[in-house]
């Protein structure tokens, strides 16, 4: 593994090559401070993750940490399953010392973006009170909420009408059929509402269209109620609808100059082991359920613009996106083009595979004897002969374990096993057992007791008849594998909501100061 210097790095990021920069650190950790396009891939999930956003084994791989020792585990781990070109930078703070930018935060890349969105092409918008105005005085408005279907129906905006951001050029006209209908596109905050109305406006919509200036938190904060548990969304798209939405995704195809290719282009990229390719069917989720391509991932295309780092981990990559209808896949393009994505292409195809692709897991399952099922946990814990610690998410921890379980964080394990009463057999569990067995190994060259690593994890227990409990949580560690968005933070959510607005209205200057970033824009 070779180090790399902050400026070796930032070349890196110039030269055009294909590039991952991995950033090791729990999510929280992450969030606190971390190079523009780092990928977070906590070390405590590396052999779940890692395969999916890094597929390629010749990849370029810069890993980063707090200079803690991540790296050279998470480097043993990749080594042994095959990545050959792997790099690392001698902690983050090496990069802020040689006069770098870091970025708080989760998916900056994609809200940089919106922010640079709107700025470039001084998308329309107006605040909650307008749109209140307009709501109680019944004007011809038509609310379409551009989030996926459980973030709307989590909270929305009174008479939203839940279209995710890739579908609503294909569904417009048949819902604002008037071109005397003003449309206001929403989110929870600001990116999706711009780059939502930003599409329309960009394919050409007849109707006055404008974003909700901060999403459902403006509307909160605001002082008005939103919706919860509502299930409005849109119907099947009408013949009419679908022709006005295949004339405006060939305009805004040949503007933003977005390619199609077909199926034997495809599949000789697919073979091409020079470069990395990534698969994203853009369309609905039921949609990909019922039918798609081979091997493609399903990627709704909103969110693929929305968490551009949370899907493709390779900079410089090829990237495939499908949609029989062609519509989804182009305004998904025409933005990824626009973020720097050069080689990005359309394929119209739906496809006949029921199945996702395979998790990809990296690193082998734990040897008979260091697993144990569940008849035999529900024996030991009888007799008060086993600790049960459980590497699962936080969120998920807290939501249902084992009863008696402890709370770890994989990469954190040592420490957390210091603060834990030991007694009997230390067994590992997690949601499905995954984890648990990749760490079981790790485990037993900490403690001077059995080691096991409970078969199918806390989903087994559950099938097989036991109980899993919210009670008697017992945290042997921080919960720092999660970021939390503003409204699921426990206290004072109407201050982490303008901090977070205040945070993205602030990002382009930030962006500019780093200069990283080679978002396009595109004149009319």
């Amino acid at each position: 593994m070779q180090m790399v210097s902050p400026s070796d790095l930032k070349a890196m990021l110039a030269d055009g090559q294909e590039l991952a920069i991995v950033d090791l650190r729990e999510e929280l950790i992450f969030s606190q401070g971390h190079l523009l396009f780092a990928r977070s891939v906590p070390l405590s999930r590396l052999e779940l993750k890692f395969a999916r956003l890094v597929p390629r084994r010749g990849t370029r791989i810069v890993l980063c940490d707090d200079a803690d020792g991540l790296v050279e585990r998470a480097a043993d781990i990749l080594a042994r399953a095959g990545y050959t070109n792997l790099h690392t930078l001698d902690g983050v703070a090496a990069w802020a010392e040689g006069g770098f930018e870091l970025f708080s935060g989760v998916n900056v890349p994609s809200k940089a973006f919106g922010e640079f969105i709107e700025h470039a092409s001084a998308t329309p918008s107006i605040d909650a009170a307008e749109l209140e105005r307009l709501m109680r005085e019944r004007s011809d408005i038509v609310v379409l909420d551009s989030r996926p279907f459980d973030e709307y129906q989590r909270v929305s905006i009174p008479t939203a009408v839940n279209v995710p951001g890739a579908e609503l050029v294909l569904r417009v006209r048949d819902l604002a059929p008037s071109p005397q209908t003003t449309v206001v596109v929403n989110c929870a905050g600001r990116t999706r509402s711009i780059i939502g109305a930003q599409s329309l406006i960009n394919a050409g919509v007849p109707n006055k269209v404008v974003a909700l200036r901060n999403g459902t938190m403006g509307w909160t904060l605001a002082g008005f109620d939103c919706d919860s548990g509502k299930a409005r969304r849109a119907g099947d798209v009408s013949r009419e609808g679908l022709a006005w939405a295949k004339a405006a995704a060939e305009r805004v195809a040949r503007r933003f100059g977005v390619a199609r290719i077909d199926l034997a282009t495809l599949e000789r990229w697919r073979s091409d082991d020079a470069r990395t390719l990534y698969l994203f069917d853009v369309r609905d989720p039921r949609e990909y359920d019922a039918g798609h391509v081979a091997g493609a991932v399903s990627a709704p295309g909103g969110q693929l613009v929305q968490a551009t780092d949370q899907y493709a981990g390779t900079l410089g990559a090829r990237i495939v996106l499908i949609d029989p209808a062609e519509v989804r896949a182009v305004m998904t393009a025409s933005w990824l083009r626009q973020m720097g994505w050069r080689d990005v292409s359309v394929v119209a195809e739906a496809g006949r595979d029921t199945a996702p692709p395979p998790a990809q897991i990296l690193g082998d399952p734990p040897p008979a004897e260091l697993r144990i099922d569940c008849a035999g946990l529900a024996a030991l814990m009888a007799r008060n002969e086993a600790t049960v610690v459980d590497l699962s998410l936080s969120r998920d921890y807290l939501r249902a374990h084992i009863p008696g379980a402890w709370f770890a964080i994989r990469s954190r394990l040592k420490r957390a096993l210091a603060k834990i009463p030991l007694q009997g057999t230390l067994v590992l569990t997690c949601e499905d057992g995954v984890l648990a067995g990749r760490a079981a190994m790790e485990a037993r060259a900490l403690v001077d007791r059995p080691v096991r690593a409970l078969a199918g994890g806390n989903a087994a227990w559950l099938a097989g008849g036991h109980a899993l409990t919210a009670d008697d949580g017992r945290m042997a560690d921080e919960a720092v594998d999660a970021w939390l968005k503003p409204y699921e933070r426990p206290q004072d959510k109407a201050a982490a909501m303008r901090e977070y607005l205040s945070w993205e209205i602030d990002l382009p200057a930030r962006i500019a100061r780093d200069g990283s970033a080679n978002f396009i824009e595109f004149r009319p």
